[in-house]
């Protein structure tokens, strides 16, 4: 099922501002729950964890910083002409 530009561009805001942080505070309860590693093993496995995240979600990420494919060079053009007053 492929997404809209406009609904990954959506998806991709409500990952960061309520998954990541989720996320986040689930990592370092687990983290605390087991005895402390040294602190090379911990670090490893915060790297680790840090990369994970993001792995399922990859396909909502891909293309979202840049430009939407879709729309016309029309309605890009017009939108810069409105910003200089």
């Amino acid at each position: 099922m492929a997404l809209s530009y406009k609904a990954r561009r959506r998806w991709s805001l409500v990952i960061l501002l309520v998954g990541m942080p989720a996320y986040v505070v689930l990592a370092v309860t687990i983290m605390n729950w087991i005895d402390r590693p040294s602190i090379w093993i911990e670090l490893l496995v915060y790297i680790g964890l840090g990369i994970a995240w993001a792995l399922p979600f990859r396909f909502v990420f891909r293309g979202v910083g840049q430009a939407d494919p879709n729309a016309s060079t029309g309605d890009a053009s017009e939108m810069g002409k409105n910003d200089e007053r």
